[in-house]
């Protein structure tokens, strides 16, 4: 009768201690609420041993949450409208205060991302909401993490998604990107020029002080001219002989005028040319 008690007892006993286990996994950390109050030590990955109605575990997650920012509608400081999603990287530093400080922290930290998100995009410009994110992002998690210390939340990094743009704002900037590249297009065109009209001046005083130079160029585009496959017929004539002819051919001058002779009768008559 009496073993039967004392077993009775430990069975009893046994399923009164097992009602007081619980198992924390690796990612997570166990606070103890011992009749409402907070124990200090945090259990640790692994079998935790409670105070059966007297003890409470709360479980935490220590893993990084990755939490997307809805897109928010706002007006830039330079007055475009535009609608902007973010992502934001956080996880949880002090599991006492994640639980004590904030009722719940994921609600906590996604409602101070989307005030902060719209308060980014009202404080900068279309140019730097497309090209340079960096600092916009470096400025977002700041403001976030601001607040989210004080509920044990270390924001590990926010970036900014995507930026949606008004159909009319496309096509402004697509006829503006157009004319930029027209315009370094006409530019570079207008250099190009610039430079080869340098390089022909120099080019045709060197063929002035050697005139052989001349005629071995003309040689080369005879070469050019005769390598395509076309009806044209070119006879290449020496520049040295043009030259010698022209050197060599007297010049025809003005038709002298001789005075006149009066005669007697008062009349002028021409003079008598040579030779009559």
């Amino acid at each position: 009768m009496v073993v039967e008690i004392l077993s009775a007892v430990a069975v009893a006993g046994g399923a009164w201690l097992a009602t007081g286990l619980r198992v924390v996994k690796q990612y997570e950390r166990g606070l103890v609420f011992r009749f409402g109050r907070v124990r200090p030590a945090i259990r640790q990955p692994g079998l935790a041993l409670l105070v059966p109605i007297a003890d409470r575990l709360q479980k935490v997650n220590m893993q990084i949450v990755t939490m997307p920012i809805p897109a928010q509608d706002g007006i830039t400081r330079d007055n475009v409208t535009v609608r902007v999603d973010a992502v934001v990287y956080f996880k949880v530093i002090d599991p006492v205060l994640a639980a004590v400080n904030v009722q719940d922290y994921r609600s906590a930290v996604g409602q101070v991302a989307q005030t902060s998100l719209r308060s980014i995009i009202g404080k900068s410009d279309l140019d730097d909401l497309l090209s340079n994110r960096e600092r916009l992002n470096e400025g977002l998690e700041l403001m976030i993490d601001s607040p989210a210390l004080d509920w044990g939340i270390h924001i590990d990094r926010v970036e900014i998604k995507d930026v949606a743009l008004p159909e009319s704002m496309k096509r402004s900037m697509s006829r503006q990107a157009e004319a930029e590249r027209e315009r370094r297009a006409r530019v570079i065109s207008a250099d190009g020029e610039l430079q080869a009209s340098h390089k022909l001046s120099q080019a045709a005083a060197t063929m002035a002080d050697t005139p052989a130079a001349l005629q071995l160029r003309l040689l080369e585009t005879v070469v050019q001219v005769s390598a395509e496959k076309n009806s044209t017929l070119v006879l290449p004539f020496p520049v040295e002989l043009l030259r010698f002819l022209d050197a060599n051919t007297p010049k025809r001058g003005a038709p002298s005028v001789e005075p006149e002779v009066s005669e007697g009768n008062g009349q002028v008559a021409p003079a008598p040319r040579e030779g009559s």
